[in-house]
């Protein structure tokens, strides 16, 4: 299986100058651990629920700090044609829980090692 059928074409974005209370909102109201980080129509970065809560324990302001100021910076990204067991060697790899799937300079969608696990536990992959 690749990850182009993990992801829905889609994925939820922020802009850049958004707040980290915007981002957490944004990120309970579409039920997702990570928002892909915008300027116009170019990913500048992704933002994770864990960014959100080490922003929180270091008392920074949620209301007053951008996105910017916790956001992971010129994220990796995989092609919709990389397989799932790859996928998912590098994440573990890596340590991320969350990589923007790209094709062509455009955003189709966020995958979660979630979604990682779960193609890989039906069978799918």
């Amino acid at each position: 299986m690749k990850l182009g059928s993990l992801v829905g074409g889609s994925a939820t974005v922020i802009g850049l100058e958004a707040t980290v209370a915007e981002a957490a909102e944004a990120l309970i109201a579409d039920g997702v651990g990570s928002l892909a980080v915008v300027e116009g129509r170019r990913l500048v970065g992704i933002i994770t629920e864990r960014d959100v809560v080490r922003a929180v324990a270091e008392e920074a302001d949620p209301e007053e700090e951008s996105v910017a100021d916790w956001m992971t910076d010129a994220p990796d990204t995989f092609t919709p044609d990389v397989e799932v067991r790859e996928a998912a060697a590098w994440l573990l790899e890596m340590g991320y829980r969350h990589m923007p799937v790209m094709q062509e300079g455009e955003l189709l969608g966020i995958v979660s090692i979630r979604d990682i696990l779960w193609a890989i536990i039906s069978g799918e992959e």
